[in-house]
């Protein structure tokens, strides 16, 4: 071979970028268990998987960060993004007895739904934890893909389709964006017509804090000290439901919060009365639903921690596309006093004006690091937390819910039902809602660490959520 076809055969290097603040906090705790997101797709006919496979290549040409490995640097201590040229993806197929095997493998959840048991059982395949032999990531593996997909048969007549991602390289927006961008290339006439895209305009992966707007991040060495040790200080009085089991391995467990058609444009149409948005009312029927389960005086309050997360890409410098791939999310953390006396419209429009006057004061830039320093802290440091659960509030919700309604590609695939979501029994909430108002009616994935709580536990406190929303739409009638 002559040395100029050994250099066409040469493969050509990986692109290397280091993560950046919020990216390396998610390279730290996905390994211990949060932050692994999965989008699970429950099918009626079964999927073309050379089409779907074709489809998802085509998403890894335009999203690069889809083809990216994972690369931990222990002599820098800095984690690195490194994309190669081309795309790779391969769906991984279980068989229906390969399926029924890992259904009955969850003999103890053998009432619960096989797609609720296998999107938890996809919540858990860690594919980054160093300790982990799952998909070739085992211990000596060095770099890991950001993106696994696997395709599961249920029965002749269900399948499920799911994607699992490192949450640095995929928040809940581009989760949507992937869903929307698959069906279209898979669906009908638009996937001839993306056959004949080109696909050469590659998104620029960078890391959030290097868009931020200039000044709106800036913050003095002396505050910043002073904000550090007002959330550690406060850390230590915030409230929790009772931990049922601290002790024994965690996993994340899912429970889904579900209102018909009709109560949902009501919750939605109060919450516009009042000027606040849906999040408020979750966080607020969260709240009093916590504080219900103490025995303590009505009048007696119990501090509560709130996490918003917002969706950043429009107000960057420069601005990104509503579904370009990474993680832009940020986080602003509100603490409420609440007692039993609370009603729930008027704890909710608190929940959210404390949230709003935040973000207009920029605190979702200004606090961005802070926030990802105590997260790596209580990695580090897990006896910081109550009982090392590793709980750093009660409740995380999103600012705006994902809108969605059925359409024609939904009916070509065959998609029943889907379910987006990341783990959190690592570092995280107590219950984290991805809340999606699909075809009009609420659909919220309340994903929790277990055994430190109970399925029972956390299935009467959606109940007693839904029962306190259902109660205040009622009011809204009886005082209109």
């Amino acid at each position: 071979m002559s040395e100029s076809d050994e250099h066409q055969t040469e493969i050509p290097d990986p692109k290397v970028r280091a993560a950046g603040g919020t990216e390396y906090s998610w390279c730290r705790a996905v390994p211990g268990g949060t932050g692994i997101t999965v989008l699970s797709l429950v099918l009626c006919k079964y999927p073309d998987i050379s089409r779907i496979e074709a489809a998802l290549s085509r998403l890894q040409v335009s999203h690069p960060i889809l083809r990216s490995r994972i690369h931990f640097d222990a002599p820098c201590n800095t984690f690195y993004f490194l994309t190669p040229c081309n795309p790779h993806v391969k769906i991984q197929s279980f068989d229906l007895q390969s399926t029924s095997h890992i259904l009955q493998s969850f003999s103890d959840d053998s009432h619960i739904d096989p797609n609720q048991i296998l999107l938890e059982h996809e919540l858990n395949r860690n594919s980054w934890s160093r300790n982990d032999d799952d998909d070739g990531g085992g211990a000596d593996q060095a770099d890991r893909d950001v993106f696994f997909v696997s395709l599961y048969t249920i029965s002749e007549t269900r399948w499920l389709l799911v994607f699992r991602l490192h949450t640095s390289a995929c928040d809940r927006a581009a989760a949507v964006g992937l869903l929307r961008e698959l069906l279209e290339m898979v669906g009908g006439e638009r996937a001839e017509m993306a056959e004949e895209t080109e696909t050469g305009n590659e998104e620029k992966q960078v890391g959030i804090e290097d868009l931020i707007p200039s000044g709106k991040a800036n913050k003095s060495l002396w505050v910043r000290g002073v904000d550090l040790l007002g959330y550690s200080l406060n850390s230590f009085r915030l409230a929790n439901l009772n931990f049922i089991d601290a002790d024994s391995a965690r996993h994340s467990q899912v429970v889904r919060l579900k209102m018909n058609q009709s109560d949902t444009h009501r919750l939605v149409a109060g919450c516009k009365s009042r000027g606040i948005k849906l999040c408020g009312a979750l966080a607020a029927a969260g709240l009093i639903a916590a504080r219900s389960t103490k025995p303590l005086p009505d009048h007696q309050t119990e501090k509560y921690a709130v996490i918003t997360l917002t969706d950043c890409r429009s107000i960057l410098e420069p601005a990104l596309s509503s579904n370009h791939f990474g993680f832009y999310h940020s986080a602003i953390l509100n603490t409420h006093d609440v007692t039993a006396r609370d009603y729930v419209w008027e704890l909710a429009s608190r929940c959210y004006t404390s949230f709003s006057n935040a973000k207009n004061n920029n605190k979702h830039f200004t606090d961005m690091s802070d926030l990802n320093f105590l997260m790596c802290k209580a990695i580090d440091n897990p006896g910081l937390t109550p009982s090392s659960s590793m709980r750093t509030a009660f409740i995380s919700i999103f600012e705006d819910p994902v809108i969605d309604e059925s359409n024609k590609l939904h009916q070509e695939i065959g998609l029943v039902d889907y379910v987006g979501c990341s783990s959190v029994h690592g570092i995280g909430p107590t219950i984290a809602v991805f809340d999606t108002i699909r075809d009009g009616c609420l659909d919220c994935a309340c994903v929790y660490p277990a055994p430190l709580h109970s399925r029972e536990q956390m299935q009467e406190l959606i109940e007693s959520m839904k029962r306190i929303l259902a109660d205040g739409i009622i009011s809204l009638q009886s005082n209109s």
